[in-house]
């Protein structure tokens, strides 16, 4: 640029109000006469606070948003509580409600009664027994009821599902007798007389006759009225019900093809809230059936206390209704009652009306407030199910039985039996139940478990007692079987979480898809890893991508292998024999690893398979000889399952 272009250039910017000015510094307001581009510290104060006031403002309403929360404050159900919500609000919160799955809920526990016969010092009784049968739905919310369960431990459980050894006294194998009695009766045996044999009325000849001709009827005709014989899937369930035909098309039996629900993904990834609706049966203290549906006692001394003033008495009549909302609770994954509505019958026209309802503030306490939109109150009690966080089935299990008042002792072993055959870290499907037959308490409060089904999904497993001669007291399925497996499935510490899945995957370390042979469950390092099965030690040593691994050898060709573990136990080497559930290392990181987990694997004849559903086989089996005695155990059990209960005992919990 010449001296001409830069001085025409100068005169055209000062023209415009530009200035060749000396350079912004602090001291450019020293004198008398300022330069008007002075740097301001209350300016740029000014400026930062305000940045950084936007910055936790936005940061809070997206804390608040991902974390599900409404509000910081109780402006809003404060107002409510002072003026009466307009229809407009009311229609507004409806439709702004989130439709959940409601389902009805099962919550029965019954004394059944049943003619037992017994021998007493050589002699022959019948008399009544009384037995407490239990038939609920299992929980689909966790709440304080189990807050303080036992850390799911396989090792915990292995004691807990051992045999026992039953008193001479027990009612392990309960003789029914067929008819019923009052009191006690003795009786006796004699051999019958001659001449009171009558004679036979039908000949074997004749009744292989007919017993020929029936099954052969059977198979030509089709079986009986309303039935298929040889009918491998539902006769009634077609392409239309699957989705493959549609309006107008040609429709045809699908056959060997179960037809479920489609999955839906849950919209939401908090807790949420739900609300179950509980039939009071009988007239007593309100404390009963709030401990039993989330509150503990600390919750219920509050909203009593809040109660006091608009309730005349702590005592509500049969037939009251309570609505209870369930929220998340701020520390913990568990729900709590975030609000209590109480509705009483009216003694002249039986109309349900809302008496009171007490809802927890922000700050934790329980307060006053309106009535919450009117439903129409079903029959049966129901609950909604926030299917995005339904509870595991051990938590589950263990919410249900302390609901209905069972022995922690009898829900550890419960747990126990069943854990062999399920995962029970998986999460419940709304419907699941369970079925429990005890007997009743003595004087010393002690009682056995008889019976236990539980069902989960279109899966029903049960397991009954039986005692055998030596006096061992177990329990079988129905085929004669225990539930226990001689290999458990997770075998560390607490089960650890599942980080990855038997099948092929793409390796996180190589990149490369390769053949994962076994299942890693995540857990913190030191966690104490146990033998899965008795076996004697094969390997115990560093293994290459492994890392410090150990190699057990089972009977009949099943073998299992523990990698990555930080140590390996003191005196496990080759040769060494373990049992079930002793400690045989500690989880840890090393060989190919990218973080603290156990590497379980197991080979039957040396081919690896899945640990989580290869079918293992069962620990012990019933001999032949008590074929005939666990049958008619079965039929009585069956029997005191389907009895009446006793119309003077029957309580239903909720």
């Amino acid at each position: 640029m010449n001296p001409a272009q830069r001085n025409r250039t100068a005169a055209l910017l000062k023209a415009s109000g530009f200035e060749d000015g000396p350079a912004l510094t602090v001291q450019s307001t020293d004198g008398e006469i300022p330069h008007g581009r002075e740097l301001s510290f209350a300016w740029l104060t000014g400026t930062v606070m305000t940045g950084l006031t936007s910055v936790l403002l936005m940061g809070a309403a997206l804390y608040v948003s991902f974390e599900g929360q409404d509000t910081f404050s109780t402006a809003y159900e404060a107002l409510q509580l002072i003026t009466k919500p307009t229809e407009t609000a009311v229609d507004s919160q409806v439709k702004g409600d989130r439709v959940r799955p409601v389902a009805k809920t099962r919550s029965e526990l019954e004394i059944v009664e049943a003619s037992i016969r017994e021998n007493v010092d050589g002699r022959a009784l019948i008399r009544k027994q009384p037995f407490v049968r239990v038939r609920a739905t299992l929980a689909t919310a966790a709440t304080a009821l189990s807050n303080d369960i036992p850390d799911y431990d396989p090792v915990a459980m292995i004691d807990a599902s051992q045999p026992v050894v039953a008193d001479g006294d027990d009612v392990a194998n309960p003789d029914i007798y067929g008819a019923e009695v009052e009191g006690e009766v003795q009786i006796k045996t004699a051999a019958l007389p001659a001449s009171f044999v009558p004679a036979p009325a039908i000949s074997d000849k004749s009744a292989s006759d007919f017993v020929r001709s029936t099954v052969e009827n059977l198979f030509a005709e089709g079986g009986g009225e309303g039935e298929v014989a040889l009918a491998y899937a539902q006769p009634d369930t077609g392409l239309r019900d699957l989705g493959v035909v549609t309006d107008g098309g040609l429709s045809g039996i699908a056959e060997n093809v179960s037809i479920l629900p489609k999955t839906k993904l849950a919209e939401d990834a908090g807790l949420g809230r739900s609300e179950r609706v509980v039939t009071v049966r009988e007239s007593g203290s309100l404390k009963d059936p709030l401990l039993k549906n989330g509150f503990d006692n600390q919750t219920y001394d509050m909203v009593s206390a809040t109660l006091k003033n608009v309730l005349s008495s702590a005592n509500v009549p049969g037939g009251a209704r309570l609505r209870i909302l369930m929220g998340p609770a701020r520390n913990s994954q568990t729900l709590i009652p975030h609000r209590l509505s109480i509705y009483f019958p009216d003694p002249k026209s039986g109309e349900i009306k809302h008496a009171a309802t007490a809802a927890l503030t922000d700050r934790g306490s329980y307060v006053l407030g309106l009535e919450p939109p009117k439903i129409e109150f079903p029959e049966e009690d129901t609950e909604e199910i926030n299917v995005n966080n339904l509870p595991s089935v051990y938590r589950s299990i263990w919410e249900t039985a302390r609901k209905h008042d069972i022995d922690d002792a009898i829900t550890s072993r419960i747990v126990a039996m069943f854990a062999y055959d399920i995962d029970l870290t998986k999460r419940i499907s709304a419907g699941d139940s369970i079925e429990i037959l005890e007997t009743e308490k003595d004087a010393n409060g002690h009682q056995d478990l008889l019976y236990v089904g539980l069902k989960l999904g279109t899966t029903t497993r049960e397991l009954f007692r039986f005692r055998t001669d030596d006096g061992t007291v177990d329990f079988y399925d129905p085929d004669g079987e225990t539930g226990k497996r001689f290999l458990t499935r997770r075998p560390l510490q607490g089960g650890g979480r599942l980080a990855s899945r038997f099948g092929n995957r793409v390796h996180p370390i190589f990149k490369s898809r390769r053949m994962h042979t076994g299942v890693d469950l995540a857990a913190k390092t030191g966690t104490p890893i146990y033998a899965s099965g008795d076996g004697v030690i094969e390997k115990a040593q560093w293994v290459s991508g492994y890392g410090k691994y150990v190699e057990i050898k089972h009977v009949n060709g099943f073998e299992t292998g523990y990698g990555h573990q930080s140590r390996i136990a003191d005196g496990i080497k080759p040769g060494v024999r373990v049992r079930q559930g002793q400690i045989i290392g500690y989880v840890g990181s090393t060989g190919n690893s990218t973080g603290p987990h156990l590497h379980f694997e197991i080979k039957v004849n040396g081919r690896f398979v899945d640990p989580l559903s290869v079918k293992l086989p069962r620990d012990k089996s019933l001999s032949a000889q008590y074929e005939g005695n666990f049958e008619q155990t079965i039929a009585q059990i069956r029997d005191l399952m389907k009895r009446d209960a006793a119309p003077m005992t029957v309580a239903a919990l909720n």
